[in-house]
Protein backbone atom coordinates (compact mmCIF):
# COMPACT_ATOMS: atom_id res chain seq x y z
CA UNK A 1 0.00 0.00 0.00
CA UNK A 2 2.84 2.35 0.93
CA UNK A 3 4.65 1.60 -2.33
CA UNK A 4 1.49 2.28 -4.31
CA UNK A 5 0.99 5.60 -2.53
CA UNK A 6 4.60 6.59 -3.21
CA UNK A 7 4.22 5.73 -6.89
CA UNK A 8 1.10 7.91 -7.07
CA UNK A 9 3.02 10.82 -5.52
CA UNK A 10 5.86 10.42 -7.99
CA UNK A 11 3.45 10.19 -10.91
CA UNK A 12 1.73 13.38 -9.76
CA UNK A 13 5.13 15.07 -9.42
CA UNK A 14 5.90 14.09 -13.00
CA UNK A 15 2.58 15.54 -14.14
CA UNK A 16 3.36 18.82 -12.36
CA UNK A 17 6.84 18.86 -13.91
CA UNK A 18 5.27 18.77 -17.37
CA UNK A 19 2.41 21.21 -16.57
CA UNK A 20 4.77 23.89 -15.24
CA UNK A 21 6.66 23.84 -18.53
CA UNK A 22 3.67 24.25 -20.79
CA UNK A 23 3.71 27.57 -22.70
CA UNK A 24 0.33 28.56 -21.23
CA UNK A 25 1.33 27.93 -17.61
CA UNK A 26 0.24 30.91 -15.52
CA UNK A 27 0.06 32.15 -11.95
CA UNK A 28 -2.93 29.95 -11.13
CA UNK A 29 -0.96 26.86 -12.17
CA UNK A 30 1.93 27.91 -9.96
CA UNK A 31 -0.35 28.51 -6.97
CA UNK A 32 -1.96 25.08 -7.41
CA UNK A 33 1.48 23.48 -7.57
CA UNK A 34 2.60 25.31 -4.42
CA UNK A 35 -0.55 24.12 -2.62
CA UNK A 36 0.20 20.53 -3.65
CA UNK A 37 3.81 20.72 -2.41
CA UNK A 38 2.58 22.12 0.92
CA UNK A 39 0.20 19.20 1.52
CA UNK A 40 2.94 16.67 2.28
CA UNK A 41 6.72 16.99 2.57
CA UNK A 42 7.01 13.92 0.33
CA UNK A 43 5.43 15.90 -2.52
CA UNK A 44 8.24 18.46 -2.73
CA UNK A 45 10.85 15.76 -2.21
CA UNK A 46 9.45 13.79 -5.16
CA UNK A 47 9.31 16.92 -7.29
CA UNK A 48 12.94 17.80 -6.53
CA UNK A 49 13.99 14.28 -7.47
CA UNK A 50 12.03 14.73 -10.68
CA UNK A 51 14.07 17.85 -11.45
CA UNK A 52 17.30 15.99 -10.78
CA UNK A 53 16.26 13.20 -13.11
CA UNK A 54 15.22 15.68 -15.80
CA UNK A 55 18.51 17.54 -15.57
CA UNK A 56 20.48 14.31 -15.83
CA UNK A 57 18.35 13.22 -18.78
CA UNK A 58 18.76 16.55 -20.52
CA UNK A 59 22.54 16.48 -20.40
CA UNK A 60 22.98 12.99 -21.85
CA UNK A 61 23.43 12.13 -25.50
CA UNK A 62 20.63 10.30 -27.35
CA UNK A 63 22.00 6.79 -26.77
CA UNK A 64 22.63 7.38 -23.07
CA UNK A 65 19.20 8.94 -22.59
CA UNK A 66 17.52 5.92 -24.09
CA UNK A 67 19.61 3.58 -21.96
CA UNK A 68 18.60 5.49 -18.83
CA UNK A 69 14.92 5.35 -19.73
CA UNK A 70 15.19 1.64 -20.50
CA UNK A 71 16.74 1.10 -17.09
CA UNK A 72 13.58 2.32 -15.42
CA UNK A 73 11.56 -0.17 -17.44
CA UNK A 74 13.33 -3.16 -15.88
CA UNK A 75 12.21 -4.52 -12.48
CA UNK A 76 14.83 -3.41 -9.98
CA UNK A 77 15.03 -2.87 -6.22
CA UNK A 78 12.92 0.18 -5.27
CA UNK A 79 15.74 1.87 -3.33
CA UNK A 80 17.93 2.13 -6.40
CA UNK A 81 15.26 3.12 -8.91
CA UNK A 82 12.51 5.10 -7.23
CA UNK A 83 11.06 6.57 -10.44
CA UNK A 84 8.22 4.60 -12.12
CA UNK A 85 8.43 4.08 -15.86
CA UNK A 86 5.31 6.19 -16.48
CA UNK A 87 6.87 9.15 -14.69
CA UNK A 88 10.17 8.71 -16.55
CA UNK A 89 8.29 8.55 -19.82
CA UNK A 90 6.41 11.77 -19.03
CA UNK A 91 9.69 13.62 -18.54
CA UNK A 92 11.43 11.90 -21.43
CA UNK A 93 8.75 12.99 -23.88
CA UNK A 94 9.29 16.62 -22.93
CA UNK A 95 13.08 16.55 -22.77
CA UNK A 96 13.64 14.49 -25.89
CA UNK A 97 11.24 16.58 -27.94
CA UNK A 98 13.16 19.72 -27.03
CA UNK A 99 9.94 21.36 -25.89
CA UNK A 100 11.12 22.20 -22.40
CA UNK A 101 9.44 25.36 -21.08
CA UNK A 102 11.13 26.78 -18.02
CA UNK A 103 8.19 27.60 -15.77
CA UNK A 104 8.35 27.85 -12.00
CA UNK A 105 10.06 25.21 -9.90
CA UNK A 106 13.09 24.72 -7.68
CA UNK A 107 15.14 23.37 -10.55
CA UNK A 108 18.41 21.58 -9.98
CA UNK A 109 19.90 23.98 -12.53
CA UNK A 110 18.84 26.92 -10.35
CA UNK A 111 17.29 28.99 -13.17
CA UNK A 112 13.60 29.66 -13.68
CA UNK A 113 11.82 32.17 -15.92
CA UNK A 114 8.18 33.16 -16.22
CA UNK A 115 6.36 35.98 -18.00
CA UNK A 116 3.12 37.44 -16.67
CA UNK A 117 0.77 39.62 -18.68
CA UNK A 118 -2.52 41.33 -17.97
CA UNK A 119 -5.20 42.49 -20.38
CA UNK A 120 -6.60 46.01 -20.76
CA UNK A 121 -8.72 46.93 -17.71
CA UNK A 122 -7.58 43.75 -15.89
CA UNK A 123 -5.48 43.76 -12.72
CA UNK A 124 -3.87 40.52 -11.55
CA UNK A 125 -2.46 39.32 -8.24
CA UNK A 126 -0.19 36.33 -7.70
CA UNK A 127 2.66 35.02 -5.55
CA UNK A 128 6.15 34.08 -6.70
CA UNK A 129 7.76 30.81 -5.52
CA UNK A 130 9.68 32.57 -2.72
CA UNK A 131 6.47 34.03 -1.30
CA UNK A 132 6.89 37.51 -2.80
CA UNK A 133 3.46 38.94 -3.61
CA UNK A 134 2.87 40.81 -6.86
CA UNK A 135 -0.07 42.94 -7.96
CA UNK A 136 0.10 43.55 -11.71
CA UNK A 137 -1.76 46.52 -13.17
CA UNK A 138 -3.81 46.46 -16.35
CA UNK A 139 -2.10 46.02 -19.73
CA UNK A 140 1.23 45.26 -18.06
CA UNK A 141 4.01 42.77 -18.80
CA UNK A 142 6.38 41.35 -16.22
CA UNK A 143 9.19 38.83 -16.78
CA UNK A 144 10.72 37.18 -13.71
CA UNK A 145 14.00 35.27 -13.67
CA UNK A 146 15.16 33.43 -10.57
CA UNK A 147 18.75 32.17 -10.41
CA UNK A 148 20.93 30.68 -7.72
CA UNK A 149 22.15 34.04 -6.44
CA UNK A 150 19.72 36.62 -7.86
CA UNK A 151 16.04 37.33 -8.42
CA UNK A 152 15.57 39.58 -11.45
CA UNK A 153 12.32 41.15 -12.60
CA UNK A 154 11.78 43.22 -15.74
CA UNK A 155 8.74 45.48 -16.03
CA UNK A 156 8.39 45.92 -19.78
CA UNK A 157 5.42 48.22 -19.49
CA UNK A 158 2.59 49.13 -17.14
CA UNK A 159 2.63 48.94 -13.36
CA UNK A 160 3.33 46.43 -10.59
CA UNK A 161 3.34 46.46 -6.81
CA UNK A 162 5.82 44.18 -5.00
CA UNK A 163 5.65 42.94 -1.42
CA UNK A 164 9.08 41.30 -1.34
CA UNK A 165 10.30 38.46 0.86
CA UNK A 166 13.81 39.62 1.67
CA UNK A 167 16.73 37.24 1.13
CA UNK A 168 20.30 38.51 1.60
CA UNK A 169 21.70 35.62 -0.43
CA UNK A 170 19.49 36.41 -3.44
CA UNK A 171 18.87 40.13 -4.06
CA UNK A 172 15.52 41.09 -5.58
CA UNK A 173 16.05 43.61 -8.41
CA UNK A 174 13.40 45.16 -10.65
CA UNK A 175 14.44 46.74 -13.95
CA UNK A 176 12.19 49.16 -15.81
CA UNK A 177 13.80 50.75 -18.85
CA UNK A 178 16.94 52.58 -17.70
CA UNK A 179 16.10 52.25 -14.01
CA UNK A 180 16.85 49.43 -11.56
CA UNK A 181 15.28 49.05 -8.13
CA UNK A 182 17.17 46.99 -5.55
CA UNK A 183 14.99 45.72 -2.70
CA UNK A 184 16.22 46.16 0.86
CA UNK A 185 13.32 44.48 2.70
CA UNK A 186 10.55 46.33 1.01
CA UNK A 187 7.09 46.87 -0.44
CA UNK A 188 7.11 49.22 -3.41
CA UNK A 189 5.35 50.16 -6.64
CA UNK A 190 6.93 50.58 -10.08
CA UNK A 191 5.18 52.20 -13.02
CA UNK A 192 6.70 52.40 -16.48
CA UNK A 193 5.21 54.68 -19.12
CA UNK A 194 7.40 54.47 -22.21
CA UNK A 195 10.86 55.35 -20.86
CA UNK A 196 9.50 57.31 -17.90
CA UNK A 197 9.57 55.40 -14.61
CA UNK A 198 8.06 56.10 -11.22
CA UNK A 199 9.00 54.17 -8.07
CA UNK A 200 7.03 54.66 -4.84
CA UNK A 201 7.98 52.96 -1.58
CA UNK A 202 5.32 51.99 0.96
CA UNK A 203 7.48 49.98 3.36
CA UNK A 204 11.20 49.63 4.04
CA UNK A 205 13.65 51.08 1.54
CA UNK A 206 15.06 50.54 -1.94
CA UNK A 207 18.17 51.54 -3.84
CA UNK A 208 17.37 53.06 -7.23
CA UNK A 209 19.95 53.39 -9.99
CA UNK A 210 20.12 55.13 -13.36
CA UNK A 211 21.53 52.47 -15.71
CA UNK A 212 22.51 54.83 -18.51
CA UNK A 213 26.09 55.16 -17.21
CA UNK A 214 28.75 52.67 -16.20
CA UNK A 215 28.70 51.10 -12.74
CA UNK A 216 31.54 53.30 -11.45
CA UNK A 217 29.73 56.53 -12.43
CA UNK A 218 26.17 55.35 -11.84
CA UNK A 219 23.72 57.77 -10.28
CA UNK A 220 22.02 56.00 -7.38
CA UNK A 221 19.85 57.06 -4.49
CA UNK A 222 18.02 55.42 -1.62
CA UNK A 223 14.28 55.90 -1.12
CA UNK A 224 12.34 55.07 2.03
CA UNK A 225 8.67 54.56 2.87
CA UNK A 226 6.56 57.50 1.76
CA UNK A 227 8.95 58.65 -0.95
CA UNK A 228 8.39 58.64 -4.68
CA UNK A 229 11.18 58.75 -7.26
CA UNK A 230 10.45 59.88 -10.82
CA UNK A 231 12.79 59.21 -13.71
CA UNK A 232 12.56 61.13 -16.97
CA UNK A 233 15.25 60.30 -19.59
CA UNK A 234 15.00 63.88 -20.85
CA UNK A 235 15.69 65.38 -17.41
CA UNK A 236 19.04 65.75 -15.69
CA UNK A 237 18.38 63.17 -12.99
CA UNK A 238 15.87 61.47 -10.72
CA UNK A 239 13.40 63.62 -8.80
CA UNK A 240 12.29 62.74 -5.28
CA UNK A 241 9.07 63.79 -3.55
CA UNK A 242 6.53 62.32 -1.14
CA UNK A 243 3.42 60.26 -1.79
CA UNK A 244 0.98 58.75 0.70
CA UNK A 245 0.60 54.96 0.76
CA UNK A 246 -3.09 55.18 -0.16
CA UNK A 247 -2.14 57.17 -3.26
CA UNK A 248 0.51 54.64 -4.29
CA UNK A 249 -1.89 51.70 -4.13
CA UNK A 250 -5.04 53.53 -5.26
CA UNK A 251 -4.91 51.86 -8.70
CA UNK A 252 -5.67 48.55 -7.01
CA UNK A 253 -9.00 50.08 -5.96
CA UNK A 254 -9.95 51.50 -9.37
CA UNK A 255 -8.45 54.96 -8.81
CA UNK A 256 -5.45 56.39 -10.65
CA UNK A 257 -3.59 59.10 -8.73
CA UNK A 258 -1.39 61.66 -10.46
CA UNK A 259 0.76 64.43 -8.97
CA UNK A 260 2.12 67.06 -11.37
CA UNK A 261 2.47 64.57 -14.21
CA UNK A 262 2.51 65.39 -17.93
CA UNK A 263 -0.86 64.97 -19.61
CA UNK A 264 0.72 62.56 -22.09
CA UNK A 265 1.76 60.26 -19.21
CA UNK A 266 -1.69 60.51 -17.65
CA UNK A 267 -3.42 59.58 -20.90
CA UNK A 268 -1.03 56.68 -21.55
CA UNK A 269 -1.90 55.18 -18.16
CA UNK A 270 -5.62 55.75 -18.61
CA UNK A 271 -5.44 53.84 -21.88
CA UNK A 272 -4.44 50.74 -19.94
CA UNK A 273 -7.91 50.77 -18.41
CA UNK A 274 -10.21 51.56 -21.31
CA UNK A 275 -11.27 49.79 -24.50
CA UNK A 276 -11.73 53.18 -26.17
CA UNK A 277 -8.20 54.67 -26.26
CA UNK A 278 -7.56 58.38 -25.99
CA UNK A 279 -5.12 59.95 -28.46
CA UNK A 280 -3.40 63.35 -28.20
CA UNK A 281 -3.37 64.93 -31.65
CA UNK A 282 -1.22 68.00 -30.89
CA UNK A 283 2.09 67.21 -29.22
CA UNK A 284 2.18 70.46 -27.22
CA UNK A 285 -0.67 69.11 -25.06
CA UNK A 286 1.70 66.47 -23.70
CA UNK A 287 3.53 69.18 -21.74
CA UNK A 288 0.47 70.20 -19.73
CA UNK A 289 0.61 68.84 -16.17
CA UNK A 290 -2.21 67.27 -14.19
CA UNK A 291 -2.76 66.57 -10.50
CA UNK A 292 -5.80 64.64 -9.37
CA UNK A 293 -7.69 61.35 -9.30
CA UNK A 294 -9.26 59.48 -12.20
CA UNK A 295 -11.64 56.60 -11.56
CA UNK A 296 -11.06 53.77 -14.01
CA UNK A 297 -14.82 53.23 -14.31
CA UNK A 298 -15.43 56.88 -15.23
CA UNK A 299 -12.69 57.67 -17.75
CA UNK A 300 -15.10 58.90 -20.41
CA UNK A 301 -16.60 61.42 -17.98
CA UNK A 302 -13.17 62.64 -16.94
CA UNK A 303 -12.07 63.11 -20.54
CA UNK A 304 -15.31 64.95 -21.32
CA UNK A 305 -14.56 67.47 -18.57
CA UNK A 306 -10.99 68.20 -19.71
CA UNK A 307 -11.92 71.34 -21.74
CA UNK A 308 -12.96 72.94 -18.44
CA UNK A 309 -9.39 72.59 -17.18
CA UNK A 310 -7.16 72.67 -20.25
CA UNK A 311 -7.26 74.56 -23.57
CA UNK A 312 -8.19 71.51 -25.63
CA UNK A 313 -11.01 70.03 -27.64
CA UNK A 314 -12.44 66.53 -27.23
CA UNK A 315 -13.66 64.64 -30.30
CA UNK A 316 -15.37 61.35 -29.52
CA UNK A 317 -15.44 58.75 -32.27
CA UNK A 318 -16.83 55.23 -32.32
CA UNK A 319 -13.67 53.46 -31.20
CA UNK A 320 -11.41 56.26 -29.93
CA UNK A 321 -11.27 59.74 -28.43
CA UNK A 322 -9.11 62.53 -29.88
CA UNK A 323 -7.67 65.47 -27.95
CA UNK A 324 -6.59 68.53 -29.94
CA UNK A 325 -5.29 71.97 -29.00
CA UNK A 326 -8.21 74.45 -28.94
CA UNK A 327 -5.80 77.33 -29.49
CA UNK A 328 -4.86 75.95 -32.92
CA UNK A 329 -8.53 75.97 -33.92
CA UNK A 330 -8.91 79.60 -32.80
CA UNK A 331 -5.89 80.66 -34.88
CA UNK A 332 -7.58 79.29 -37.98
Amino acid sequence: MANQQQEEIVQTAADWWVRLREPNADGDTVEQWLAWTAEDERHLEAFERMNAFAERLGHLDRVSRQALINAFARPVPPRRHWLPLAAAASIAVVVLSGAVYYGWAHFASGDTTQTYQSAVAQNRSFSLPDGTKVALGAASTLTVHYGRDRRSVELRGGEAFFDVVHDNSRPFVVTAGDVSVHDIGTAFDVRRTGERVMVAVTQGRVEIADLRTGASQRNTLEATAGQRVSFDPNASGMAVDTMATEQVTAWRNDRLEFIDEPLGVVIANLNRYTSKPVHIVDADLNKLTYTGTVRTDAIDSWVGALPEVFPLRVSKETDQIMLSDARHAEQH
